[in-house]
């Protein structure tokens, strides 16, 4: 029998997880994403690549259930009355297809990192895997939760800025200036984990994510310069891209590893042909409004002026700093939101947005096209449809 909305809003979700062992830093964020908003209980897991460090970390974390790999866990889990109903997967990148598959055909949604795959390949695959299962598929492009990226995408779509003439944005960050070697740093400077792209796939993605969800355009084709200026490094740490979206519009992206003196500096900006917008993620709760000819405004999150599209995923009251594990939360929330809905056969309700297995496949064809155009000199090339 199909519950109903107003019984099932109580009942946290079953969550299992894939990867997130205890030497996993993004593993600990999406645990505790997961628990913000109080929707989601995790209940299972197979938390590492071997059968020991799994139990070890499950054990850690008071997992009912412990698995020594993914597949097994799909399997019986799949056959429990009170098997989980979602599962967030949390691996490095060349995992993510073979996981999220066993999950899909057994109907258990998946709530997966970015990037979605390690290739081109893999992610053309994972979309017909998501395509031909009853389950949801959902993309952790953390930095779309964020409560004035909402507001700024929200002004866009009402057309405050009037055409989009240009779109800038970058990710510099200095963590990889220097050769590191302990787990975070190698399997993302590894190209057979990470996949071709270092810098375009880590950071690159949220940054071109950020801006065609932001503006609502899709680039057509590009031009890329990127670098290994590591020695011996595999992986690009550097790219310069730029940008040519449909109708017209042009932009620049910048992701960088080595960018000395930057920690998380992700920056959006955007210019219409009536206004501007700019917003900061290390000072994300505002977001400046500059309408041609008059001064700046600054709208603070849940401020005056600030609107319902922000509204609905903020949290607390303005001036209280809301940021990265919240924006994690606001997608985890918006993915119960949607689970709950497709209990009942139906569709979220009105404003949840969450990024996609589309989404995903655009952002590896980003990397993907990034690698050729710079092997050919910075050529422009086109974005597979």
């Amino acid at each position: 029998m199909v519950t109903g909305r107003n019984e099932t809003l109580g009942r946290r979700i079953r969550l299992g997880m894939v990867g997130g062992g205890n030497d996993a830093f993004i593993g600990g964020v999406h645990r505790i994403a997961a628990r913000i908003d109080d929707r989601f209980e995790l209940v299972a897991g197979a938390l590492s690549s071997t059968p020991e460090k799994s139990r070890a970390s499950g054990e850690a974390l008071g997992l009912p259930r412990i698995y020594d790999d993914f597949k097994e866990m799909a399997i019986r889990e799949a056959r429990r009355k009170d098997g989980i109903e979602a599962v967030s997967i949390v691996t490095p990148n060349h995992v993510h297809y073979a996981a999220a598959k066993e999950f899909l055909k057994r109907g258990i949604h998946v709530i997966c990192d970015k990037p979605l795959t390690s290739t081109l390949a893999d992610a053309k695959k994972m979309v017909k895997a998501a395509e031909a299962s009853d389950a949801l598929f959902i993309l952790t492009h953390n930095y779309t939760g964020y409560p004035m990226v909402r507001q700024a995408r929200e002004m866009i779509a009402k057309g405050d800025l009037g055409a989009i003439r240009v779109v800038q944005v970058e990710y510099p960050q200095d963590w990889l200036a220097v050769e590191q070697d302990f787990k975070q740093a190698n399997w993302r400077t590894d190209p057979n984990q990470s996949g071709a792209g270092g810098s375009t796939g880590d950071i690159g993605t949220h940054a071109y994510n950020l801006a065609c969800f932001v503006t609502g355009l899709e680039a057509e084709s590009l031009a890329a310069d990127i670098q290994a200026f590591v020695p011996g490094r595999q992986v690009d740490d550097n790219a310069h891209v730029l940008l040519r979206f449909k109708g017209g519009a042009r932009g620049m992206l910048w992701s960088s590893q080595v960018a000395v003196g930057n920690e998380n500096t992700l920056r959006l900006r955007v210019y219409g042909e009536k206004a501007g917008i700019e917003w900061s993620q290390e000072d994300p709760n505002y977001l400046w409004y500059t309408p041609f000819g008059e001064p700046k405004r600054l709208i603070t999150r849940n401020g005056a002026g600030a609107g319902e599209a922000a509204g609905r995923v903020s949290r607390i009251p303005p001036g209280h700093p809301e940021g990265y594990l919240e924006g994690f939360a606001t997608i985890y929330t918006e993915a119960a939101e949607a689970i709950i809905a497709a209990r009942d056969g139906g569709l979220a309700p009105d404003g949840v947005v969450y990024p996609t297995v589309h989404d995903g496949l655009k952002g590896v064809q980003f990397v993907a096209a990034c690698v050729k155009s710079s092997s050919k000199n910075a050529a422009w090339v086109p974005l597979e449809g």
